[in-house]
């Protein structure tokens, strides 16, 4: 099936599980975004990522399922704050959790690399060093008590300050329209804190791979300053949807929980929706912004290390070193590089299509 074949149907499934709340006008920039080049062609077609990349790298097929990220990328990392304050660095988006070979997260992340311009080489052998390292000792990255690069590179970047934040996400908000129905509002209101009074519900176009689902945000006022929450529609993870891997049960709560994560106490999914906090410190780094800075060996050692801490949640580590040690030595380089030439023919072919 060609890539304008498989997006059809699978936004025809898209609308049969929204209805009349699929947002018409971001499918339409999704498929603009999908057009503009590989990396953001790659972000956000998981579904034929998952189609396809068995097709790709049969040999991976076998690997032992794990509670995998699935649409993992270079960007799918942020910061939060946690129960106690803490600045934590991470996975921050499981929208397509499900379980899967371990391998497909540390292929899809390194194909994400390489259609950003990286050496082939270089990021997988950052990439195993971090996952092995990760299998054998899992944990979260807190930048508080975090010494070394990363808490440098994390600190050293703190995108905007509180002030123009807030006062981004006010404009943005204004001229932001339609209204949320009563499920929407109930979910903001019960994320917020007690006491908060609302002062605007907007929709919010945000994300690549989600958008054409419903975002709402709710922007309060609380005892002297402002707080937003966000409640995003969720689906079954395109990974399920091919026959034969399994139900279709929403496992982003799942994975954000998890026994090595600190998780964001903010994030919750409940009757397929997410609610998650926005603020200074809800981050992301971005490509464009920091190519540099995303592709360094010690931020690309993280990134495996925190994959592993995920999969260890599911699955004994034995199992999985073992695993990664029986695999070639340059297993990631080319199973990256297959992934990401897959990729870019998907994307030349829809530029085309769209003429």
């Amino acid at each position: 099936m060609n890539i304008t074949a498989s997006t059809a149907r699978y936004e025809a499934w898209l609308r049969q599980e929204l209805g009349d709340e699929l947002v018409q006008a971001d499918l339409d920039r999704k498929h603009a975004r999908m057009a503009e080049a590989p990396f953001p062609f790659l972000r956000a077609t998981y579904w034929r990522w998952a189609e396809t990349i068995l097709d790709c790298c049969p040999s991976l097929a076998k690997a032992e399922t794990v509670l995998a990220v699935g649409d993992i990328h270079l960007e799918n990392f942020g910061t939060w704050r946690d129960a106690d304050g803490r600045l934590v660095w991470g996975i921050n988006d499981y929208d397509e959790a499900a379980e899967m070979p371990w391998p497909l997260d540390l292929v899809r992340l390194g194909a994400s690399g390489v259609l950003a311009g990286a050496k082939a080489r270089d990021l997988a052998d950052a990439l195993l060093e971090g996952y092995a390292a990760g299998l054998a000792a899992p944990g979260p990255k807190v930048m508080d008590q975090q010494a070394g690069k990363l808490r440098d590179a994390v600190l050293a970047n703190p995108g905007e300050p509180g002030e123009g934040f807030w006062q981004g996400l006010r404009a943005k908000l204004k001229s932001a329209g339609g209204k949320p129905g009563a499920r929407w509002v109930a979910a903001l209101q019960a994320a917020l804190p007690p006491g908060a009074e609302i002062v605007r519900l907007a929709r919010r176009t945000a994300g690549t791979g989600s958008l054409g689902r419903p975002r709402w945000v709710a922007l309060a006022e609380w005892r002297g300053a402002l707080v937003a929450r966000e409640a995003k529609a969720m689906v079954a993870s395109g990974w399920v949807l091919p026959p034969g891997r399994g139900h279709r049960a929403i496992r982003s709560q799942e994975a954000a929980t998890s026994a090595f994560r600190v998780p964001d106490p903010w994030y919750a999914v409940a009757n397929h929706i997410a609610v998650r906090r926005l603020s200074p410190s809800n981050r992301k780094i971005e490509v464009a912004k920091d190519p540099k800075l995303l592709l360094a060996p010690a931020m690309l050692a993280a990134m495996g290390h925190e994959l592993a801490s995920l999969h260890r949640a599911s699955s004994p580590a034995k199992p999985l070193a073992k695993a990664l040690a029986a695999l070639p030595d340059d297993w990631l380089k080319r199973a990256a590089e297959a992934a990401a030439a897959m990729t870019e023919r998907d994307y030349q072919a829809w530029r085309k299509a769209r003429g």
